[in-house]
């Protein structure tokens, strides 16, 4: 693999002093950006999208043609291993994802298996792509979702704003639960590694849904399974760890060996680095509603976030969540270009 150009994102993540702080979006790569709608219209669907290493290459690499980004990330989804185990994804335009057989019965957990990985073989050539044409331009994230979130989405059969089934069965039936994480963490075990022999530089979690537990709940099915995916992953690629929800338990956050914890806009950034920052990395965390407005509005959040985060290194900034697919991307240059400007007159 080629020598990286810019490694200021491994270097934060690393808690090293940067010239400036680093920059990259979650879903920097998706429907904002006329050219991306443009592929996924030639592919046909998002899953044809995603399941094909050459359009998936493509749309990875988009926005770092648009934007002075610090980071690529993988495009796929984190539904692709739940997707291995059979069952049945697919996705409808203005409803999400669904799965043909959802888990919720003791036949249907014991039914489950870790999945050959030859079957997300396309994310592996994907990451292996996109490292080829990146050519050490800047590092590569490759990322999974957490075992729990995968857990909400094959329990429920597709999205949810509460995961209601989920939550009962965590009252009813903890040990149904407690099998069923530990399938799916041992495929993400696995599928975490085979991204990481690939050529991903950093692997992120994204436990969208573990902010919807209890804290004791939290404790046993969300963040103990994110530990053992932790443990697995290379010595030396570093790991970044994002829970939504759930900035009252960032001291656990923090303690599960994750070299960056990821912040939703709901976390006081300045509180967290200064109780945390010795232990890890933190990026965040504006909220994505702030790329909707105007330039003068993004530079001036912008300038807020990087003021909370303070000058001390392992600051990378990020979205508190994903790119709103509304958003211009001339805001999206605005926040990018600003965040380097601030942040190098910033840095001693």
């Amino acid at each position: 693999m080629a020598t990286l150009q810019n490694d200021t994102l491994l270097r934060a993540l690393r808690r090293e002093p940067t010239p400036y702080t680093p920059i990259w979006l979650m879903r920097q790569a998706g429907r904002y950006l006329p050219e991306y709608n443009a592929v996924r219209g030639r592919a046909g669907s998002f899953m044809a999208l995603a399941t094909t290493p050459s359009l998936a290459t493509e749309v990875t690499l988009q926005p770092l043609e648009r934007f002075a980004l610090d980071a690529a990330i993988l495009f796929s989804d984190i539904l692709t291993v739940p997707d291995a185990m059979g069952l049945g994804l697919s996705f409808t335009e203005g409803e999400g994802p669904r799965f043909a057989v959802p888990v919720r019965d003791e036949a249907a957990v014991a039914a489950l298996a870790v999945p050959d990985m030859a079957k997300l073989r396309y994310v592996f050539d994907a990451v292996g792509e996109i490292k080829r044409a990146l050519d050490g331009r800047v590092p590569l994230i490759g990322f999974a979702g957490s075992p729990f979130t995968l857990a909400c989405y094959m329990i429920e059969g597709g999205a949810s704003d509460d995961f209601a089934t989920v939550r009962r069965m965590a009252h009813a039936r903890p040990d149904l639960l407690d099998r069923l994480i530990d399938v799916v963490a041992r495929a993400v075990r696995a599928y975490v590694r085979e991204q990481a022999a690939a050529g991903a530089d950093v692997i992120m979690l994204f436990d969208t849904w573990g902010g919807l537990l209890t804290a004791p709940a939290f404790e046993r099915w969300s963040l103990a399974s994110m530990r053992h995916v932790l443990d697995t992953v290379p010595r030396g690629i570093p790991t970044i760890l994002f829970s939504r929800g759930a900035g009252d338990r960032l001291g656990r956050l923090v303690a599960s060996g994750a070299y960056c914890v990821a912040v939703d806009w709901a976390v006081d950034l300045d509180a967290a680095r200064r109780t945390h920052g010795a232990q890890a990395a933190f990026q965040g965390n504006l909220d994505p509603q702030v790329l909707l407005t105007d330039a003068a509005t993004v530079e001036r959040a912008a300038r807020a976030v990087l003021a909370s985060a303070g000058p001390a290194p392992g600051h990378i900034f990020n979205l508190g969540h994903g790119i709103v697919p509304a958003t211009p991307p001339e805001l999206v240059r605005v926040l990018v270009d600003t965040v380097h400007r601030e942040s190098q007159r910033r840095e001693p």
